[in-house]
């Protein structure tokens, strides 16, 4: 076994390479890219003017210039070390000491200054110029003073830390951060040689495979990966999609780095791991797509959900080199499944990810499998979220409350945010591109207050930068001290909570139940306490359900409306290229048929867009209103770093309009995939209730019952007693009958519900619950205490 001379040789193998990798045809074009890549920035280098490195980046002011620049360096160190086939720039001594003298000059002038030093975004200093400096540091094998030059910065721009080191009680040493942080310390101790620099990185960084335990925190931290698969980063974000797969991907390079030394990870971090693929990610990827709702502030980057997949990919095609025999083969089969014309592996990182890709899909004997059943409903209540899958569509549904934000907003990212948490969803059609669909188009060119699944008022919401003229609120000397990076601007500008507490649901094998009571965020509950000059926005009011079965999801709203704004809720908003034909086809209540666009009681929609269709089914009078329309934005209008390039679309709207001062329900379905005569023949589930109180549905197909309630005190419904709030799910099969239920509030230590009939027994043992007999029937006793919204399930013979 060897040490930190090995560590440093895996550095070098996973990301510049290896000869056996480079030497393979399907890594060429990775090679290509990666020389190219780095003539262009000698070419920038030597157009830098008086107080560049490069072209186009002037430095003393910019943090991400200068974070750029180092970037672009380790960008040519990649073309100078890697093995493979021949080039100029490969061992060139010249570009070596070129790079070497711009390290030290960037130092000199730049960075090495700690009272310059430390301005804009903490991460720039904390994180990125670190991991970009340590690998350019370990590939160029660079002098021993310039690397202990280097590394006293870097330990000095620790400062969320202690005496340069890493703090695990600190907010900003967590999840995705704190595994970049430590990696960044394992570099620097294979560099220095320094054993307890290394053991000491691997062992804070051990603490992010801990499965959060939200009744029993360590440090504080609630950051990290749930036993339900949910991701949170920034206390309070679900950000499985962006910072969650950051984490995976730091961890299996680890893992990797980690090969054939004293330092190897264990067997059971690499069965942990494995478990967030099959349980974190793999319900949130749908035909080779990353759903929007885990990705924060980043969906409003031009990256695609595709772009996002292959990050995931190529950890899973890393992993599975380390994993058990059996697991291995299962997740190759996921790598194969989700290799899709969509992904592009020369966006890995590693050219051997490269090459183990290549192998995997050439391999006749992997049969491509999801790790996904082909039906399933996922409860993600950890982070208040919901996945609903079936092979030919996909519906995702983002929740918040007192636990977790709306949504974020963040360094001029994602500028027009905030309803992404208020019930929106996404239905994602089988065969369907989803860049035409979704990613930056959609918040591109979908209004912000008519999002699919949205209950917002009519008025006019002001952007941060418009508010402030900055990409912050700064008021440092008010109570709550307003600084760019403070708890405050967390909570009340970057990611605010809701301020509701019931948002949750329930499963029962392939369905589902959510149910949300949709609130004000923090900051207009708080705005007694703001400053005069902090704008906040209060919200409509509405009680939603979401009832997600076979080729159905009921969605039932009640309390809907404002006592003085108008409110439009959206059934769904769907873009798509100007070229796609697009019909819109119905029936009114009458009976009579009807053509859109136009303001109808209709009592189903059929909307296609080329081979895509969605049924729209009315379980009540309501007066929608269909609009088409072509719509043209810049993508810069959702973040002010994308390029202003303008984007088209047809959007269609399907919508709900009532006057200010009123309050109504609704209650629709939404028929993924359905025919015009799938329509016209279509059995309506029966909506047994629909209040504020409780909302629930009968399906005489499946002989389901799904109910959300609301409120306390025993809600009756035909065949059930339920002791609310809780979302309950019940199926009768034969003799036999399954109840689901789970607490949605996270704070009920009990939860009960009577049956009618004298059932005799549980048929099989069920943890947690509790049966007795009584005069109205069988009671079930649910012991919710400290599940955080797990479901519980009995089955009754």
């Amino acid at each position: 076994m060897v040490g930190p001379a090995q560590l440093l040789t895996n550095l070098a193998g996973i990301f510049a390479g290896t000869a056996e990798a480079n030497a393979r045809p399907e890594v060429a074009a990775k090679l290509v890219a990666l020389d190219q890549t780095a003539r262009t920035w000698l070419t920038a280098m030597d157009r830098a003017g008086a107080n560049e490195v490069f072209a186009g980046l002037p430095l003393g002011t910019s943090d991400p210039n200068l974070s750029a620049s180092f970037q672009h360096l380790y960008e040519i160190a990649l073309a100078v070390r890697r093995p493979g086939p021949a080039s100029d720039l490969q061992g060139n001594s010249a570009v070596r000491t070129k790079v070497l003298d711009k390290l030290q000059w960037l130092h000199a002038n730049h960075y090495g200054d700690q009272a310059k030093g430390y301005y804009g975004n903490w991460f720039t200093w904390e994180i990125g110029i670190s991991g970009f400096v340590g690998k350019t540091l370990a590939l160029l094998d660079a002098p021993r003073d310039l690397v202990t030059t280097y590394l006293a910065s870097m330990d000095a721009y620790l400062r969320n830390g202690v005496n340069g080191d890493v703090n695990l009680d600190s907010r900003f040493h967590t999840g995705a951060n704190l595994a970049d942080i430590t990696t960044n310390r394992v570099v620097q101790g294979a560099l220095l040689g320094d054993d307890l620099r290394i053991r000491k990185a691997l062992q804070d960084q051990f603490t992010v495979f801990a499965t959060i335990d939200p009744y029993d925190l360590k440090h504080g931290v609630t950051d990290g990966y749930y036993a339900d698969g949910s991701f949170i980063q920034h206390s309070s974000v679900a950000y499985t999609g962006s910072y969650g797969k950051a984490l995976l991907s730091r961890v299996v390079q680890t893992v990797k780095m980690l090969d054939g030394t004293e330092y190897a990870a264990a067997d059971d971090l690499v069965k942990v791991v494995q478990g967030w693929v099959e349980t974190g990610f793999a319900p949130l990827i749908f035909e080779g797509w990353m759903m929007e709702i885990v990705k924060g502030r980043a969906v409003s980057r031009p990256g695609t959900g595709y772009d996002d997949v292959a990050v995931v990919v190529e950890a899973v095609v890393d992993l599975a080199d380390y994993a058990a025999p059996a697991d291995a083969a299962r997740l190759r089969s996921y790598v194969k499944f989700t290799a899709r014309p969509t992904l592009n592996p020369n966006s890995f990182v590693s050219p051997v990810s490269v090459a183990r890709f290549a192998d995997i899909v050439a391999d006749a004997t992997i049969q491509p499998a999801d790790l996904n059943p082909v039906a399933s409903s996922v409860a993600f209540n950890a982070m208040d979220k919901t996945v609903h899958r079936r092979s030919g569509y996909a519906f995702a549904l983002a929740r918040n409350s007192e636990r977790i934000s709306k949504y974020e907003y963040m360094s001029g990212e994602n500028l027009m945010p905030w309803f992404q948490g208020d019930g929106a969803y996404y239905l994602y059609l089988s065969g369907q591109d989803q860049t035409q669909a979704y990613g930056v188009d959609y918040f591109t060119t979908v209004s912000p207050y008519g999002l699919a699944g949205v209950t917002a008022p009519v008025e006019q919401r002001r952007t941060i930068p418009q508010l402030y003229g900055t990409a912050y609120y700064n008021n440092p000397t008010h109570p709550l001290h307003f600084t760019p990076s403070s708890e405050s601007q967390n909570t009340y500008v970057y990611f605010p909570r809701g301020t509701n507490q019931h948002s949750g649901g329930a499963t029962l094998g392939p369905y589902g139940a959510a149910g949300w009571v949709q609130s004000d965020d923090y900051a207009y509950a708080q705005r007694d306490q703001l400053p005069e000059d902090f704008v906040v926005y209060r919200n409509a009011s509405a009680t939603k359900s979401w009832f997600l079965l076979d080729d159905e999801i009921v969605v039932l709203a009640a309390g809907v409306g404002d006592s003085a704004r108008a409110v439009t809720t959206t059934i769904d908003a769907r873009p798509s290229v100007t070229t796609a034909p697009i019909t819109l086809e119905g029936v009114l209540r009458t009976g009579r048929r009807w053509s859109g666009p136009g303001t109808a009681d209709l009592r189903w929609l059929h909307y296609t867009n080329g081979t895509q269709s969605v049924g729209y089914y009315f379980h009540q009078q309501a007066t929608t209103r269909v609009d088409l329309t072509p719509v043209t934005r810049s993508r810069r209008l959702v973040r002010t770093a994308n390029p202003d390039t303008a984007v088209t679309r047809n959007v269609f709207s399907l919508s709900l309009d009532q006057p200010a001062g009123t309050r109504t329900s609704h209650a629709y379905s939404l028929l993924p995939n359905a025919s015009r005569t799938a329509l016209h023949t279509h059995r309506p589930v029966r909506v047994l209730t629909n209040t504020r109180r409780a909302q629930a549905i009968h399906h005489a197909g499946l002989n389901l019952t799904a109910a959300n309630t609301f409120a306390g005190g025993p809600h009756v419904l035909p065949g059930l007693l339920i002791d609310g709030p809780a979302s309950t799910l019940l199926q009768a099969k034969g003799r036999q009958v399954t109840v689901a239920v789970s607490d949605p509030t996270f704070d009920r230590t009990t939860i009960s519900l009577t049956i009618p009939g004298r059932w005799l027994r549980l048929a099989e043992p069920a943890a947690g619950v509790q049966l007795t007999h009584g005069l109205l029937g069988t009671r079930l006793s649910y012991r919710t205490h400290n599940l955080h919204g797990a479901t519980l399930s009995a089955v009754l013979r």
